[in-house]
Order: structure tokens, then C-alpha cells, then sequence
């Protein structure tokens, strides 16, 4: 069909005709995601929490889609509104043997939160978990481990809401329930043991890093930030301004090279916990100056102090009451919070959902006001 000489050139002048349709394409292509983008929106568009002064880096980028999805642990969130007693009622501490803690609510107020309890905590074992297979005559009895630490764990949130206020609720009215840590476990995720030295070979320093852990974040810092910098309030520092300063690295008053790597392991958990950067609490000018650090930084200090004393007067101490498959697989040790068993990656635990609206009653240690 095309004349004779059109066909002798092309048989003499053979070329690459898929080059340049490859090239269509990809433009073609990169023009429809284009389209696409402008349309339906950017799939990777980033928000910036602008942390300090701008020009400064102070700013914690996170993904849209990261941002806006739901916390897939809080999906089983079981809740349910009090029921406002009338005045007069019989208390559970009257109605059922043995009630050290609540014992100041009605039955009915009684009941619910020991259901929500279930829910939170035990959804699969239900009741028998802290009370055993008995009957209800033997509900009051201690006989389980269980039931004399989530005693202690009650008193524990009690304490949390009414005593440190100023972190918990340091951006809104929210407090913490059992749900917060547990997310439905009966143990809940991202507690801790003490497992320093981690490297046998080496005595000194040198054995409690340079070896991949959890505790670490999975770095070659020292793997006993946490059971250092939480469990005793030491101070957190790291090296000294000036270029030589007397003393010992043993010594607490001295930030030594060694303060100063297990700081930047416990900055990196923190931001880990937090799924933030280090300016979230930190002014990049000057990360050593506390008067320019952002707001975040004093509630984060208090968080440290928080967990503390949770490990101090709670935790710790319960190392007696746990089986053996309970405590650390090194030290036999109790477990322990941090900032991640409540917080779970996100800047509030629960992505801010109010953990005490209908839970008056774990607020505080007195007898609940409902409104």
C-alpha cells in the first residue's frame, strides 16, 4: 500500500520505534498522576508541627496517612456511662468481703468497672482471671497473684489522675484507665526487664552496649538507660562544655562521655515512644540549654518522675507476688513501664481519647463525683 521507495528507505534507514514510544508513555503516565494528585489529593502529604522559631528546623514532620489513622489497638475500647447514684445506696465494700479498693461505689458502679476491668484486661478469661473458677462466695479470696497485683494497679491509675495531673493532662482533660497500658492483654506490650550486661565478653562499660537490643532501640547504645534513668532519678546530662573537667566517669555530679551515650539512648526511646524528633522538646540551637526548650520538654520531664515512681512504689515492689514466667528472663525481675507502654508510638496515649469521662471512679483514690 505505500510506495515502493518509502519501503526501500526504511529497509535502508531501520530505526528504534520503541524508544520514543516509551517516552510517550512515561510522560503520558506522569501527566495522568499528576492529574491524579491534583484531584484526589497528595497519598504522601505530610503535616508539620512547628515546634520553635521556623528556619530553625524545629518542626516534626509526619505523613497524613500515618497521621490521621486510628490507633488499631483501641478498635476493642469498651466503655459505658456510670450510673449516678440516688443517695443512700448500700456500698460495695458492705456487699461484697474483702474490697480494699472502690470500696466506696454502689453495686451497680461496682460491677461496671469491674466489667470494663474484664474487658480491658482479661477479655478472654473473663472474671476467672483474678478470681478463680469459683463461685461467687469466693470472689473475695487472694488466692491469685493476679488479683493482688491488679489491686495494686487500681491504686496505681488512682494515683496517676489525681497526683500527676500536669502530665497526663497536659493538653486536655484525659487521664489514663487500665485500657491505656493493656490495650485487652493481660500483660501489656512494651514493658521492660533489666538485662545489662549484654555483652560478656567485656567488663565495664564497654558490656552494657554495642549490642542490638529492644531496650536500646535496636542500636549499639547502652542497652541500661531505663534501668538507670527510670527507676532512680538521676539526673540526665550529657558531656560537659568545657574541654576538661576533673573527676571520674563513676561520679554522678560528672557528665561524662558515658552519661552522655546513655542520654542519647533514652532521647532515642523517648522519640521511639512518642513518634517524634528530638525538637518535639528541644530547641536545635542549643539541645543543652533547658531555658529554650519548648513547652513538651517540662512535660516530659514530668513523665520521667511519672514513671518513676510507678516503677518505685508500684511495680517493683510486686516482684513477689509474680510466678516465675511473670518476672525478667535475666534477673528475674519484675516488669516495668516506660514511656511506650502507654503511649504505643503516638504524642497521646489513645490518640487523646478521654480515658476517665465515664470512669470517675479511677480518678481518684476517694469516693468518685459523677455528674
Amino acid at each position: 500500500m505505500l510506495p515502493k521507495w518509502f519501503n526501500k528507505w526504511n529497509e535502508d534507514n531501520p530505526t528504534n520505534i520503541f524508544g520514543p514510544a516509551i517516552l510517550v508513555g512515561v510522560l503520558g503516565g506522569a501527566v495522568f498522576v499528576a492529574v491524579m494528585v491534583i484531584s484526589w489529593g497528595n497519598p504522601v502529604a505530610q503535616a508539620s508541627l512547628q515546634t520553635g522559631p521556623r528556619g530553625t528546623g524545629m518542626s516534626v514532620p509526619e505523613f497524613n496517612v500515618t497521621r490521621f489513622a486510628p490507633d488499631p489497638t483501641i478498635e476493642a475500647y469498651y466503655t459505658e456511662e456510670p450510673f449516678i447514684p440516688e443517695g443512700g445506696e448500700p456500698l460495695a465494700r458492705d456487699i461484697y468481703d474483702n474490697v480494699q479498693v472502690l470500696g466506696d461505689l454502689t453495686e451497680d458502679n461496682f460491677n461496671r468497672v469491674m466489667t470494663a476491668i474484664t474487658q480491658w484486661v482479661s477479655p478472654e478469661q473473663g472474671c476467672a482471671y483474678c478470681h478463680g473458677d469459683g463461685d461467687l462466695d469466693t470472689y473475695g479470696e487472694d488466692n491469685l497473684y493476679t488479683k493482688v497485683v491488679s489491686r495494686r494497679m487500681i491504686q496505681m491509675t488512682q494515683n496517676i489522675n489525681e497526683n500527676w495531673d500536669a502530665h497526663v493532662n497536659a493538653n486536655q482533660e484525659v487521664g489514663v484507665n487500665c485500657f491505656t497500658c493493656h490495650r485487652g492483654l493481660n500483660v501489656p506490650s512494651d514493658i521492660w526487664f533489666n538485662i545489662t550486661p549484654v555483652t560478656e565478653a567485656t567488663e565495664g562499660w564497654p558490656s552494657v552496649q554495642n549490642r542490638a537490643t529492644s531496650v536500646s532501640q535496636a542500636t549499639s547504645l547502652p542497652s541500661n538507660a531505663l534501668e538507670v534513668y527510670l527507676t532512680d532519678y538521676e539526673a540526665v546530662n550529657v558531656h560537659d562544655l568545657e574541654s576538661r573537667v576533673a573527676g571520674v566517669p563513676n561520679d554522678e555530679e560528672v557528665a561524662s562521655i558515658q552519661k552522655t551515650e546513655m542520654t542519647y539512648s533514652l532521647m532515642n526511646y523517648f522519640s521511639n515512644s512518642l513518634g517524634v524528633n528530638c525538637v518535639f522538646c528541644h530547641n536545635s540551637r542549643a539541645f543543652y540549654a533547658p531555658e529554650e526548650n519548648t513547652p513538651q520538654w517540662a512535660t516530659a520531664l514530668l513523665g520521667r518522675q511519672m514513671v518513676i515512681e510507678m516503677n518505685q512504689e508500684y511495680l517493683i515492689p510486686l516482684e513477689a507476688e509474680y510466678p516465675p514466667e511473670r518476672l525478667g528472663p535475666v534477673f528475674a525481675d519484675a516488669p516495668k513501664a516506660a514511656c511506650k507502654t502507654c503511649h504505643k508510638g503516638y504524642q497521646q496515649p489513645m490518640q487523646g481519647m478521654n480515658a476517665i469521662a465515664d470512669w470517675p471512679e479511677l480518678a481518684t483514690s476517694d469516693a468518685p463525683v459523677y455528674e
